[in-house]
């Protein structure tokens, strides 16, 4: 557990009691601070109680008594409307902060010897690939690495800080929109397409949130320029200093940073300062175990960018590239029966995301749906033609039929239909094929979270009598 400075002896109100809310009021314990606990939920409120933790109703409390509020990230702190308490905290003049920002005031807090090095990603797609990515990396260099915030782990109940560790912390808007310090070493915004717009009051307040991990001049900025509001935000942080650009849409020409060129990963550096730019092939990414698709050369890019930076040699972060075992449930093969390949790709919740999977596909059989984004699938339109066959699920079966057109489609309702309908259609065909979960759409309408819905697909797959696919 990281331990917060700053509030000793004094109250600090934390609403929202879930796996970052119970462990910021840990840390704020331990750095001496008195938190008061309270959540909408009885059972929240218990566990609070069960640890002995001050449990008040804010809602009568006399908040001139707070030095601040943590929020947890899923309170909605301006969009649809400010939560309750956040009215509560404005009104009494309390500091409003989130579980990263304490992280970042803890760091600071530190000698300047003693600091760890802080790597934060953010992104709509990618970003928890390249945090498991750019982990790896480094601990296949023999590294201290810790890796936590929305990924895995609470970003305070990561180990203790120790001068050698590198923090390697994937960070959401919900969670930027709650810092004012954040200040990492080293930062990755991997791309922004429209996406949380209801939280954010569109798509400015989303971007200006995303924005905010970059808010450090100190800070070694990487940047993907895919999207226009990655170039656009690249534009307004080359004003303020160095930043280096990610693309695998496009070469770079006469600026840092990487591209993918003939299925290379190429690095655009100065190996003198103020000389001309270079450019080095640097890996095959068709070599590596659990890299596939342009994507994904993205995410390897931003990993190859921050850890030498970190000081590691070229030739240790291509190993680390080329053995990354994947992540479960983001393009992770989970079996294979007979000449069918079944690709577990839950975590596509959005048309960018399922866009980044399909187009790793010549030919492929799709299981979509769920409980649809803004603009459904229209945008991938142009990948129809690579779908075989679609396999429709949950509410949006109907609308994502109707957006397939002529594209061959069958609504399936739930995912062991789906499952057993897509693999005896593409076993069918006599050929090798790929039976992909690509949702396009958020899991809220059958499932709790994009895991228990990948589980379900693993489940079905494996019920079929598939092999599994070896996987970590």
């Amino acid at each position: 557990m990281i331990a917060v400075p700053g509030f000793e002896g004094r109250r600090v109100a934390v609403f929202g009691l879930g796996r970052s809310g119970l462990t910021a009021a840990r840390a704020l314990k331990a750095g001496g601070a008195e938190p008061v606990l309270w959540d909408d939920g009885i059972s929240s409120r218990m566990q609070a109680e069960a640890e002995a933790f001050a449990v008040e109703d804010l809602t009568t409390a006399d908040w001139t008594r707070f030095a601040a509020l943590v929020l947890s990230p899923g309170v909605p702190l301006t969009h649809p409307k400010p939560h309750w308490t956040v009215e509560k905290a404005k009104a009494a003049g309390v500091e409003i902060v989130g579980d990263v920002e304490l992280f970042a005031r803890a760091m600071a807090a530190l000698p300047q010897g003693e600091r760890p090095k802080v790597v934060a990603i953010t992104g709509t797609n990618g970003k928890s690939t390249t945090t498991a990515l750019t982990a790896w990396v480094l601990k296949r260099a023999g590294l201290t690495v810790h890796m936590g915030g929305n990924i895995g782990i609470g970003v305070l109940a990561l180990p203790a800080p120790t001068p050698d560790a590198v923090y390697v912390v994937e960070v959401s808007s919900y969670q930027l929109d709650l810092t004012t310090t954040f200040a990492p070493d080293v930062a990755i915004l991997t791309n922004v397409t429209p996406d949380h717009l209801d939280r954010h009051g569109g798509m400015e307040g989303y971007v200006a949130a995303k924005a905010r991990i970059f808010r450090a001049d100190a800070t070694l900025k990487y940047v993907g320029v895919d999207d226009p509001t990655g170039m656009a935000l690249l534009e307004q942080l080359k004003l303020r200093g160095p930043v280096d650009e990610v693309s695998v849409d496009r070469p770079l020409n006469g600026v840092t940073g990487m591209y993918l060129h003939e299925g290379w990963l190429t690095h655009n550096a100065h190996p003198d300062p103020g000389g001309p730019v270079e450019r080095c092939k640097i890996v095959d990414l068709s070599k590596a175990r659990s890299l596939p698709g342009r994507h994904n050369a993205q995410n390897a890019a931003f990993a190859f960018l921050a850890a030498t930076d970190l000081g590691l040699p070229q030739a240790t972060v291509i190993e680390g590239l080329l053995s990354f075992p994947g992540l479960a449930h983001r393009m992770e093969p989970v079996g294979r029966l007979g000449p069918v390949s079944f690709v577990n790709d839950s975590k596509a919740t959005n048309a960018d995301a399922a866009r980044q999977a399909l187009a790793s596909y010549d030919r492929v059989f799709w299981i979509a749906g769920g409980r649809a984004k803004a603009g459904g699938i229209d945008d991938l339109e142009d990948l129809f033609p690579r779908v075989q066959q679609a396999f429709l699920i949950g509410e949006a079966a109907g609308p994502f039929a109707a957006a397939l057109g002529d594209t061959p489609h069958r609504i399936s309702g739930d995912m062991a239909a789906a499952v057993h309908a897509a693999y005896e259609a593409a076993s069918a065909t006599g050929r090798e094929e790929v039976v992909l979960l690509s949702p396009a759409a958020a899991s809220f309408d059958q499932f709790p979270d994009f895991e228990a819905r990948g589980e379900a697909f693993r489940a079905a797959v494996l019920n079929l009598g598939a092999t599994p696919s070896g996987h970590g």
